[in-house]
């Protein structure tokens, strides 16, 4: 068989196993080791002797050191009960509108998805603090679990965003320019998903009613209570952009300042020191895993020039990029129906950067058009959490509110769906949206 038929066949391999419920790590990891046997001509001493350096090659890697650090900055959030704060905020500004408490939630994601970098960690801890007084208000259960599945997904559309980072080793390209260029395409997909509930509620009005108006000294109260957030996230992004301060040092300094608002907020006590070291480190294990597949499926890809190959008859093909773009941002989107963003990027990122790098899009340098496809990935992967029939936070966020059937929670998230749509095809056709600020504060 050729490169690709043997990249092909352990495609489907892998697939056979996932729905067989194998971690997606082992099942990467087993067709791995199966495929490069294989090309190998049975010769398990070469795999043998792969392997023994895979794993020290891999975890040695000091760029990872900053993912357990943006993981335990956000668990120092999430225990400390500074997502609280974020809501009581957002929700002093906008509570006394109609669809306001959502658009609070929404708004809340954002903030919060700036010291977090987790959208399922941002979707259940929001869920926790906002469903209880989108209840009160009885918004409507659709409207409700909808937006905050949606807006759950701007923990890793704003930054600091680990699959961002993981996307930054794989390619060689940098984190801070990375993060810089997610900045306004984040802020467009907050904003985006407030429209749309306005949208709703202009429709139907029954489906979000207005809250009571907060006095100005109270939203001022609340505007003060969120200052140390913020100047977290621009001491982390500022940092790393900045250059004085590498990524894994910008994360400790932020790791480091939550923990200390968590204590000084009173919201962290003891167990909720250690419930962030033991979620920190249940994550990073979960994450270090599918590394270690990914590196054992790349490594056999690699070896059958499967990447290579499709490279080179893509862009033999004569096929428009724009549309090349558009079929990869399809694969993704069914790809999210049976894996998680993480397992994306390392599935895909090998095979698809050659083929993006080697094509034409509208005259960009390669150094822009490695930035520009890194968010365009992001914004595709991100849908595949809220998109039927995995969608992580709509699972997260309907499990909080069991009152609402699961069928409800996925009509919500449709219309946030028709959003990203928007915004994608937006990104694509003007790339400057997210190149903007990278090429301002080069």
């Amino acid at each position: 068989m050729s490169g690709t038929s043997v990249g092909f066949v352990i495609f489907g391999a892998m697939l056979a196993l996932m729905v067989a419920r194998v971690p997606i790590g082992i099942a990467m990891f087993s067709v791995g080791a199966a495929g490069y046997v294989y090309l190998t001509s049975g010769n398990v001493n070469a795999l043998l002797n792969s392997l023994k350096n895979l794993a020290y090659a891999r975890l040695s890697n000091y760029d990872l050191v900053v993912i357990p650090l943006f993981f335990l900055m956000g668990q120092f959030a999430t225990h400390g009960g500074l997502s609280k704060a974020l809501f009581r905020c957002v929700s002093a500004f906008l509570g006394h509108r109609r669809g306001g408490i959502a658009m609070a939630a929404v708004g809340a994601c954002a903030g919060f998805g700036a010291i977090c970098g987790s959208s399922l960690a941002t979707a259940a801890t929001m869920g926790q603090v906002a469903l209880p007084e989108l209840r009160r208000y009885n918004y409507s259960g659709a409207l409700a679990t909808g937006a905050l599945a949606a807006g759950g997904t701007l923990g890793i559309m704003i930054p600091p965003s680990v699959p961002l980072v993981i996307y930054a080793i794989l390619t060689q390209e940098s984190i801070g320019k990375l993060f810089m260029a997610a900045v306004i395409p984040g802020v467009i997909a907050m904003l985006g998903y407030m429209l749309v509930i306005q949208v709703i509620v202009r429709w139907k009005p029954d489906a979000g009613p207005a809250g009571p108006a907060s006095s100005w000294g109270d939203r001022l109260r609340s505007l003060l209570e969120i200052v140390p957030v913020m100047f977290v996230f621009i001491v982390v992004i500022v940092g790393i952009y900045g250059g004085w301060a590498n990524p894994t040092e910008a994360a400790a300094i932020g790791a480091a300042a939550c923990a200390i608002l968590a204590v000084v907020s009173g919201g962290m006590r003891t167990k909720g020191l250690v419930d962030s070291a033991l979620g920190t480190a249940q994550a990073t294990a979960m994450i270090f895993l599918v590394l270690l597949g990914a590196d054992m499926l790349n490594t056999t890809l690699a070896l059958s020039q499967m990447p290579v190959e499709l490279a080179a008859w893509v862009k033999g093909s004569g096929l428009p990029p724009l549309l090349v773009m558009a079929m990869i941002l399809v694969i993704y989107v069914f790809l999210g129906c049976v894996m998680d963003s993480l397992a994306m990027i390392l599935l895909t990122i090998p095979i698809f950067y050659p083929m993006v790098m080697g094509l034409d899009y509208f005259g960009m340098p390669l150094a822009d058009k490695s930035i520009w496809f890194g968010i365009l990935a992001l914004m595709v992967v991100e849908i595949g959490l809220v998109h039927p029939p995995v969608g992580m936070n709509v699972y997260i966020i309907n499990r909080l509110a069991k009152d609402v059937p699961l069928t409800e929670t996925f009509k919500g998230v449709v219309p946030f769906l028709l959003s990203d749509l928007v915004r994608i095809v937006g990104l694509v056709y003007f790339p400057v949206v997210s190149l903007y600020l990278v090429h301002t504060f080069k």
